[in-house]
């Protein structure tokens, strides 16, 4: 299942709501007693002297759980002057004590968070996720239950909360009132419950299951990588089990948004049906371990990459002090590697230095000559990136990126504050072919709109752009993107003879994972082909992860902007490197059309009086 980025990287594809049952509200706690890290006992009694108790049930290596933990920290200090206690229960059989005991500390948490070892207390309370929340009145009953509020969801995350159900429920403990909203649906991971099934069957972890995750897991869940936790272990690949089986069922991970219908995809990261069956029945007998001899070899990886041992590591010249809260504009660093000679590079990864704020980072080059970084760098003369969903740079054989003699390397670094102040220095590692075996240079091109405008309250704004090919092109992969208010993007290919063919169909558009759509057999563009790029956003209140329904949206580089770029990457049809050199050439730029907001078609509402707008293509030099 491979994964990526900040937190926010997995909280879109191991969340899921649980629709608790209300028959809890009103169920009495009788007690339980439970050790913190260092081993001192703590009892529900020992707080029977309190007005309420939240009992927050948590998980160290949940993104969401870590992103509530500041939060929680604050919460507990603002209501203990008020008679609350609050107390953190840590029932997943994979988190160590130690993990408890950082997980505290990171967050300056000073309540006290206990280790519910065999999930007796998760079972009383009937807690399922984490992070999720009880309080309990004086006399030990629950008087709510469920999410801390609603700043950070499934693969969103507002800049403040809207509704503070805690908080609320806790204030009409204290004022003796019905609490206002006694049940709100967890969002979280699911609980890593010890095993109480006999194990049977002759699925087995060590002869099916580890190849299955070998094979779609293992390149980001293992330490070092982007995923939150590891999957390298049949201890970890038992504890997050009912998460792997729910995300795979509903198809979040391994992350993959595109239409099966259009297109075939080498990197297609599906799971085929046989394999979800395999993973069912090992979790339905019990998750046996089964023979170890039968294991397959560990998978190798060079040292902290998911690319070859780079000949080249390009580092952030300092490190960046990024502050707790607020707008961080993007920052650019930019390094001279003293390139005596073009080099070609057919493998590249970028690698923040710290994933927690590090929304996404672009190496890009810049030739001799340029004197600053230009706004179109990032996207047409990137060489390694890192982001959400977005996978390692690995080009077919005899392709390769070029990157000029003499040239700079430029860090384009989006960091997103996450309530603490913290530092970054970011990398990048490139992997160099031999130039004798390269044929053909693997180019960047973008199709893309820069004057469209999103009205308030639209749910369906129609955005499109196109390019046409003055060569006979070869496509080798295509890449949506927009933001948080992106709903769909379609790549259509136009054809001299009066053929359309959908190219790639992203129905739902998901910010959270940006992937790179590498087709499974290069398509031709013939000189006269245009591509088209056609894009819905939703900037409505109906989109959680909207920033703010009732804006204006333009073009820009912050998340709380919107873009819609289609890029892909190409080469010349009839190049052979091997018989000349590549030509320079500056970009090829032609504005052509249009935006305009579809659900207000019929609805006789009024759109303003200029909702048709124009693009840019351009092609990388």
């Amino acid at each position: 299942m491979t994964a990526s980025g900040t937190s926010w990287l997995m909280m879109s594809v191991l969340f899921a709501a649980t629709a608790n049952g209300a028959g809890s509200i009103g169920q009495r706690i009788d007690g339980f007693t439970l050790k913190d890290s260092l081993g001192t006992a703590h009892s529900l009694s020992d707080w029977k002297d309190r007005k309420a108790v939240a009992v927050i049930f948590l998980g160290t290596e949940c993104p969401l759980a870590k992103q509530y933990g500041s939060k929680l920290a604050e919460l507990s200090r603002r209501y203990k002057s008020k008679g609350v206690e609050f107390v953190g229960i840590d029932s997943n059989q994979q988190d160590s004590l130690a993990a408890i005991t950082h997980f505290g500390r990171v967050n300056h948490i000073e309540f006290p968070i206990l280790k519910d070892a065999a999930n007796q207390v998760a079972d009383k309370f009937d807690a399922a996720r984490t992070p999720e929340a009880f309080v309990l009145d004086a006399s030990g009953t629950i008087r709510y239950r469920g999410k801390i509020d609603d700043q950070f969801g499934v693969g969103y995350a507002r800049p403040s909360a809207s509704r503070h159900f805690l908080a609320d429920a806790l204030d009409d403990v204290l004022a003796a009132k019905a609490v206002r909203t006694a049940t709100v649906a967890a969002i979280g991971c699911r609980i890593g419950r010890v095993n109480r099934h006999a194990e049977k069957g002759s699925v087995t972890y060590s002869n099916q299951i580890a190849r299955i995750v070998q094979s779609r897991c293992v390149e980001c869940h293992r330490a070092g990588q982007i995923a939150p936790f590891t999957l390298t272990s049949f201890k970890d690949v038992s504890a997050w089990a009912e998460n792997m089986m729910e995300v795979i069922d509903n198809q979040r991970m391994p992350p993959w948004n595109a239409d099966p219908k259009y297109g075939e995809f080498s990197n297609d990261s599906r799971v085929p049906a046989a394999e979800k069956q395999l993973i069912a029945e090992w979790i339905e007998n019990g998750c046996p371990e089964g023979d170890r001899s039968q294991l397959p070899p560990p998978v190798t990886f060079a040292e902290g990459w998911r690319i070859p041992k780079p000949d080249l590591i390009v580092k952030m010249p300092k490190a960046f002090k990024i502050p707790a809260t607020g707008i961080v504009d993007y920052q650019y660093f930019i390094v001279d590697p003293g390139l005596k000679h073009d080099v070609w590079v057919k493998a590249a990864e970028g690698k923040p230095g710290n994933r927690s704020i590090v929304h996404h980072m672009v190496l890009s080059y810049m030739p001799p000559g340029q004197k600053e970084p230009d706004p179109t760098d990032p996207l047409l003369k990137a060489v390694a990136s890192s982001g959400p969903g977005i996978p390692a740079l690995i080009t077919p054989e005899g392709y390769a990126r070029r990157i000029p003699a003499g040239s700079k390397l430029v860090f384009q670094m989006h960091y997103t504050p996450n309530g603490t102040e913290q530092t970054d220095q970011s990398e990048a590692g490139l992997v160099f072919a031999d130039p004798t075996t390269v044929k053909k240079e693997m180019q960047i091109g973008a199709v893309i709109n820069f004057q469209f405008v999103l009205p308030p309250g639209f749910d369906n704004v129609l955005c499109t752009a196109e390019d046409k090919f003055e060569k006979d092109t070869l496509l080798y992969a295509l890449i949506p993107h927009m933001h948080l208010r992106g709903k769909s993007f379609r790549f259509v290919a136009a054809y001299p003879n009066g053929k359309t063919e959908i190219l790639l169909d992203v129905p739902k558009y998901d910010f959270n994972w940006q992937n790179i759509f590498q087709l499974s057999k290069a398509r031709l563009m013939p000189k006269g082909s245009v591509l088209r790029c056609i894009a819905h956003f939703d900037n409505s209140e109906n989109n959680l992860v909207n920033p703010d329904p009732s804006k204006f949206v333009h073009f820009g580089e912050q998340t709380f902007d919107e873009m819609m770029v289609g890029m892909y990457y190409y080469a010349l049809a009839d190049q052979n490197l091997t018989l000349s050199k590549p030509v320079e050439k500056k970009s090829d730029r032609r504005a052509v059309q249009g935006v305009r907001p579809a659900s207000a078609i019929g609805s006789g509402r009024s759109v303003l009086s200029a909702p048709v707008v124009g693009r840019v293509a351009a092609h990388g030099s």
